[in-house]
C-alpha cells in the first residue's frame, strides 16, 4: 500500500474556504475496457467543470485515490489549475480490488488535509469522498469495520462518503458502507461525464453556501441505472 503522508511545507495560493473532494477509484481488471476509457474521458471533463467557475476553480479542491490490488494517491488535494494530469493518466487497469484499503487512505488524506486547513487558517466545509467501484472487495477485506469508520465519519461531519456502483458491484457491501443521507449510487458507466458534471455542479453549489445552509442538489436520473435521486444535505463548515 501507497504511503499517505501529511502534506508539509505547502503554502496555500489563496485563503477562500476550501471544498475537499477525494476520488476513490476502482482500477482492477473489471474496469478494463469501457469503463476504464469512460471514466478516464470523465475526469479529464471533471476538470474542465471545475475550471469553468470562479466558485469552484479557486476553492474546490481534488485529490485522487486508485484501488486495485495496491493503492495509490495519483493526486494529492489540489485547486484544479494545480492537479498534475501528466505521468499518471490515463489511469490504468491491473490487479483485484482491495476497497477498503483505498477509502481508508482516502479518509487519511481527509484528516491530514483538515489539519493543513487549520494550521493555515483555512475555513472548510465537510469533506466529500466519493467512490467509484464496478467489483466485489478482496476476499478477508474488513468491510464491517470500514461500515463503521463511515458510520462514526458521517455521524461526527468528519467527511460525507458517496458510494457510487457501476454495472457489476456488489449491491449488498454498497448498502453496508453507505450512510442515509447518501445511499449507493448505481451508475451507468457509459455516462461518467454526465457523472462527473453532477459532481462539479454538486460541489458549485457546495462551495457558495453558508453555514448550516440546506444544499438541495440535482436529480441524477440522467446517468443512473435506476430511479436514484438527489435530495437535501445540509453543509456546515468546520
Amino acid at each position: 500500500m501507497t504511503q499517505i503522508t501529511p502534506f508539509q511545507g505547502e503554502t496555500p495560493e489563496n485563503f477562500d474556504t476550501r471544498c475537499l473532494c477525494v476520488l476513490v477509484l476502482d482500477t482492477s481488471y473489471s474496469m478494463e475496457g469501457g469503463p476504464i476509457n469512460e471514466l478516464n474521458k470523465g475526469l479529464l471533463g471533471f476538470g474542465d467543470y471545475l475550471k469553468s467557475k470562479n466558485s469552484t476553480r479557486f476553492s474546490v479542491e481534488v485529490s485522487i485515490i486508485t484501488f486495485n490490488s495496491t493503492i495509490e494517491c495519483v493526486q494529492e488535494p489540489a485547486l484544479v489549475d494545480n492537479m498534475d494530469t501528466t505521468d499518471k493518466f490515463p489511469l490504468k487497469i491491473k490487479g483485484s480490488t482491495k476497497l477498503v484499503d483505498g477509502v481508508r487512505a482516502a479518509i487519511k488524506i481527509v484528516e491530514d488535509r483538515k489539519q493543513w486547513y487549520r494550521n493555515n487558517g483555512i475555513g472548510f466545509f465537510r469533506p466529500w469522498i466519493v467512490l467509484m467501484t464496478d467489483g466485489y472487495p478482496d476476499q478477508g477485506q474488513d468491510i464491517d469495520g470500514l461500515a463503521n469508520e463511515i458510520n462514526i465519519g458521517h455521524k461526527g461531519k468528519h467527511f460525507a462518503f458517496l458510494p457510487m456502483g457501476v454495472e457489476g458491484s456488489d449491491q449488498n457491501i454498497m448498502n453496508k458502507i453507505s450512510t442515509p443521507e447518501f445511499p449507493p449510487l448505481p451508475i451507468d458507466w457509459q455516462k461518467f461525464d454526465n457523472v462527473f458534471k453532477w459532481l462539479s455542479n454538486s460541489l458549485d453549489k457546495v462551495s457558495q453556501s453558508t453555514e448550516g445552509e440546506v444544499v438541495k442538489f440535482e436529480t441524477v436520473q440522467d446517468f443512473t441505472r435506476t430511479g436514484w435521486g438527489g435530495g437535501d444535505f445540509t453543509q456546515t463548515p468546520i
